[in-house]
């Protein structure tokens, strides 16, 4: 059923991925917008492909949601997307530290944020599905 917890989870994953990134300042040290959109016309690699990752991290948290029927597959996509978020977190560390200025008085870094929260989000999906899955084997054990 896709109204399970694991599904709310899904989404705002999808939220911070997808759309937020779209709209929120992430990785500039200025005050100027430099959203998905100015990253992915930029020539600087890293931008780039954080551009790319958030993309990605996004559509596989769609696809997910889209596979509640299949609870292991949800799980392998989850786990899946937490590499990408944690190597992305990675990137967006090694970007911010390239920036001037102070880390967490401007408002560089706050696709770093995104992450850990796409990160524990993703975390708290996985148990869900975990604890959805022990709940029908006992049930099947019950038959």
């Amino acid at each position: 059923m896709i109204h399970r917890i694991q599904s709310v989870y899904l989404a705002l994953v999808v939220l911070l991925s997808g759309i937020l990134s779209w709209f929120v300042n992430l990785l500039s040290d200025t005050l100027e917008h430099s959203t998905v959109l100015n990253l992915l016309g930029s020539q600087d690699f890293l931008k780039i492909v954080a551009g790319v990752f958030f993309i990605t991290i996004a559509i596989f948290g769609i696809a997910s949601i889209a596979l509640y029927k299949k609870r292991m597959m949800q799980k392998k996509i989850n786990s899946v997307n937490i590499i990408l978020n944690i190597i992305l977190f990675g990137l967006l560390i090694l970007f911010t530290w390239k920036l001037s200025g102070e880390l967490f008085s401007s408002m560089k870094g706050i696709g770093i944020w995104l992450v850990l929260g796409n990160i524990l989000l993703l975390f708290l999906a996985n148990r869900a599905i975990q604890k959805d899955e022990n709940l029908v084997k006992s049930v099947d054990r019950i038959r």
